[in-house]
C-alpha cells in the first residue's frame, strides 16, 4: 500500500471515530441531554448563558453585566441579575433540567460569577436563592427537602434537623435563655442590633447549630454504611441553621468589622469545622482563594431558599465544587480528578472556566490554555480526561453554545486529535505487520493499564505521602456472579487482582472487590495493619480509573475501523475489537459503536478521492 493509501486510511479512521460525540463513548450521552440521571448538559447550558450575558460581545459596552451582577441593595423592581437568571434557568430547562435543579445550578454559577448570596432588596428580603427559585417558578419548601449527593446511598436532611432541634429544646446552643427576656427585647433593635444579639446569641447559635447539624449528617452517613464525604453535611447543617436564625445579622466587633462577619459566616464556620474542610479553598486554573466559611455560609443561604432540588441536583452541585483544588478533601464530586469519571459527572470545569474568563476579560484562548494545563496535572490519565471533556463540551453545544463550552473544546481538541491519530497509526502498523484486530485492541488496553499503574502510583504517593506502587496481575469479570451479562462486561462484577507496595511492604491482593474489601470492612480482616487501609484506598482509585473507561472507547473503535479499511468484515472486526479491548469493554455498547464508526470510515475512505462532476 502506498503512502497515499496509508494516509487515506488514517484520515478516514480519524474523521470517523469523532464524527459525532456519541461515537467516542459508551456512556448514555443522549439521555444526558434531557436530564435523565445527569445535569451535565444543563450545567454547560447555564454557564454558557451566564458567560454570554456578562461579557456580551455584541452591542454597546453597557450591555456587559459583569460589574452589575453583584448588587446587594437596590430599591428597584428588577435587577440586572433577574434577566441573567431567567435566561440561564430557561437554558437549563431546555437541556432537560427540572425547574428546581435549574434554579440550584443557576444560583451556584451566578454566585461564582460574583453575585452576592444576599443580592436583592431588603424590604422584600429577596436573596440569590429566592431570585433563582422565583424565576424557575417553583414553590419554596424548606431545608427539610435537601438531600446529599449519592455516595452509594444518599441521606436526607432529617438527622440534622433532629439533632439541632433536640439541642435547641434542651437550651444547649446559646447562653441566651428566652424565658428570662422581658417583653419587647427580642424582635427589635435592642436585640437584633445590639450586644445581646450581635455579641452573644447570633454567633453562638449560628456556630453551634451548624456544627451539631453537620455532625449529625456525618454520623448518619456512617450509620448507612458509607464514607461521609463532608461537603453536603456542611451545606445541610448551614442551611438548616440559617433557616432558623436571623440570617443577615451582623456580629460584634470581636468577630470583625460591621457587616463583615455575619451570622451566615458563623454558620458556615461551624459547619466547616465540624466537617473538617480546609479553611481556604482555591479555584483550579486561577488559584483564587475563597474563605471556606464564607462559601459554606453563603450556600446555606442559597439552599434554604432554593426550593427542593433532587439528588441529581445535589450531585451536580458536588461537581460544581470539583472546580476547587481541594475538591478531593471536601468530597466534592468526581470531575476534578484524579480519577476520570463517567461523562454524567464531567461538569467540574464550568466554574473554573467562568473564573478564568473573568480573569482574562472573556478571552477564550487564554482560558483554554489554563484549563488544559490544570487538566494535565490533575488526573491519572490526562489524555482521557481531555478526551472526555471534549466529548461532553461538544455534546453541550447541541443545546447551547457559549464561551465556556468553546474554551473547553479549545483546551481539549488537540489532545483528542493526537489520541485518535496515535492509535490509528499504531493500529495500521500492527495490522500491516500481520497482527489481528483483537491483538491490536488488546495491546492498546495493555498500554493504558501500564500507564495507569505507573502514573497512578506516582499520584497516590504524592497524595498520601507514602511510597506506593500498584501493579494489576489480573482483571477479569465475575468476582462472585455467574450470569451471562456480568461474564461479558467486567465493570458490573470485577475480579481484580493486584500487587501493591506501601513504604517497602508488599501486599498480594486477590479478588479485591468481592473478597478483600468486604473482609476488611465487615469482618475486620487486615484492620490491625495500619497500611492495609492505604492499600484498599490505592487499589480502589486505580481500579475505578480503569473501570469507568466507558467515557472514551477509542481502543475499541479505532482498531475496528482500521481493520475494516484494510479488508476486514465489519461485523467481525467490531466483535474482535470489543473482545480484544478487555478493559475498555467494561460496559455494553462497544461493538455497536464500532460498527457505526466502521460504516462512516468506509464511506469517507471510498469517497475521499472521488472527483466532483
Amino acid at each position: 500500500m502506498t503512502d497515499l493509501e496509508r494516509e487515506r486510511v488514517l484520515n478516514s479512521v480519524s474523521q470517523a471515530v469523532s464524527f459525532k460525540p456519541a461515537y467516542m463513548t459508551n456512556d448514555k450521552l443522549e439521555a444526558a441531554v434531557k436530564g435523565h440521571g445527569s445535569l451535565v448538559i444543563s450545567a454547560y447550558a447555564i454557564s454558557n448563558s451566564i458567560a454570554e450575558d456578562i461579557f456580551c460581545p455584541y452591542g454597546a459596552p453597557d450591555m456587559e453585566l459583569l460589574n452589575r451582577m453583584t448588587l446587594v441593595d437596590a430599591s428597584v423592581a428588577t435587577l440586572p441579575l433577574d434577566m441573567v437568571m431567567e435566561k440561564a434557568i430557561n437554558s437549563a430547562k431546555l437541556a432537560g433540567a427540572t425547574p428546581e435543579n435549574a434554579a440550584l445550578l443557576a444560583a451556584a454559577f451566578a454566585y461564582f460569577t460574583g453575585s452576592c448570596a444576599r443580592s436583592g432588596v431588603p424590604l422584600g428580603n429577596r436573596k440569590l436563592g429566592a431570585i433563582a427559585r422565583i424565576h424557575a417558578g417553583v414553590p419554596r419548601t424548606s431545608a427539610i427537602s435537601l438531600i446529599t449527593g449519592k455516595f452509594t446511598h444518599k441521606i436526607p436532611a432529617f438527622p440534622a434537623y433532629m439533632a439541632i432541634y433536640e439541642e435547641l429544646v434542651d437550651k444547649k446552643l446559646t447562653r441566651v435563655d428566652g424565658s428570662v427576656l422581658p417583653p419587647f427585647v427580642s424582635g427589635g433593635a435592642m436585640y437584633g442590633h445590639s450586644a445581646l444579639g450581635e455579641d452573644y446569641n447570633f454567633p453562638e447559635l449560628a456556630y453551634n447549630a451548624a456544627k451539631v447539624g453537620t455532625e449529625a449528617m456525618i454520623k448518619s452517613m456512617h450509620g448507612a454504611g458509607i464514607y461521609a464525604y463532608p461537603l453536603w453535611p456542611a451545606f445541610i447543617g448551614s442551611a438548616i441553621t440559617l433557616e432558623m436564625i436571623h440570617s443577615d445579622a451582623a456580629l460584634g466587633e470581636e468577630y470583625g468589622t460591621f457587616t463583615g462577619t455575619d451570622s451566615a459566616y458563623m454558620a458556615g464556620k461551624g459547619a466547616m469545622d465540624a466537617a473538617g474542610i480546609p479553611a481556604k479553598i482555591h479555584v483550579r486554573g486561577t488559584n483564587e482563594e475563597y474563605d471556606t466559611a464564607r462559601v459554606i455560609g453563603d450556600f446555606g443561604l442559597i439552599l434554604k431558599d432554593i426550593g427542593g432540588p433532587s439528588v441529581v441536583g445535589s450531585m451536580a452541585l458536588d461537581e460544581v465544587f470539583a472546580g476547587f483544588q481541594e475538591a478531593a478533601t471536601m468530597g466534592a464530586g468526581f470531575s476534578g480528578g484524579p480519577v476520570n469519571a463517567p461523562l454524567g459527572h464531567v461538569l467540574g470545569d464550568c466554574m473554573p472556566a467562568i473564573r478564568m474568563l473573568i480573569k482574562y476579560n472573556g478571552d477564550v484562548y487564554r482560558t483554554a490554555d489554563d484549563i488544559r494545563d490544570y487538566k494535565m496535572n490533575s488526573f491519572i490519565d490526562p489524555e482521557y480526561a481531555l478526551c472526555s471533556l471534549n466529548t461532553i463540551a461538544r455534546k453541550a453545544e447541541d443545546v447551547t453554545r457559549g464561551s465556556v463550552s468553546t474554551a473547553c473544546l479549545l483546551a481539549s481538541e488537540d489532545v483528542k486529535q493526537r489520541a485518535v491519530y496515535r492509535r490509528a497509526v499504531k493500529s495500521y502498523e500492527m495490522l500491516k505487520a500481520g497482527k489481528t484486530v483483537e491483538e491490536v485492541a488488546r495491546q492498546l488496553d495493555d498500554e493504558r493499564k501500564a500507564y495507569v499503574e505507573e502514573r497512578g502510583s506516582q499520584v497516590l504517593s504524592g497524595f498520601t505521602g507514602k511510597d506506593i506502587k500498584v501493579r494489576f496481575t489480573s482483571i477479569t469479570p465475575q468476582g462472585r456472579r455467574t450470569d451471562n451479562f456480568t461474564k461479558k462486561f467486567w465493570a458490573f462484577d470485577a475480579n481484580i487482582c493486584f500487587e501493591a507496595t506501601v513504604n517497602g511492604k508488599d501486599y498480594k491482593i486477590d479478588n479485591f472487590a468481592a473478597k478483600v474489601i468486604p473482609e476488611y470492612v465487615v469482618d475486620g480482616k487486615g484492620r490491625d495493619d495500619p497500611d492495609m487501609g492505604t492499600v484498599i484506598f490505592a487499589g480502589s482509585v486505580l481500579s475505578q480509573e480503569l473501570q469507568y473507561v466507558g467515557h472514551t472507547i477509542l481502543n475499541i473503535t479505532i482498531p475496528a475501523a482500521t481493520g475494516a479499511l484494510l479488508g476486514g468484515d465489519p461485523k467481525t472486526v467490531a466483535k474482535d475489537s470489543q473482545k480484544g479491548a478487555y478493559l475498555t469493554s467494561a460496559i455494553p455498547g462497544g461493538k455497536e459503536k464500532a460498527m457505526e464508526v466502521v460504516a462512516v470510515a468506509k464511506q469517507i475512505y471510498d469517497r475521499i478521492n472521488e472527483p466532483f462532476p
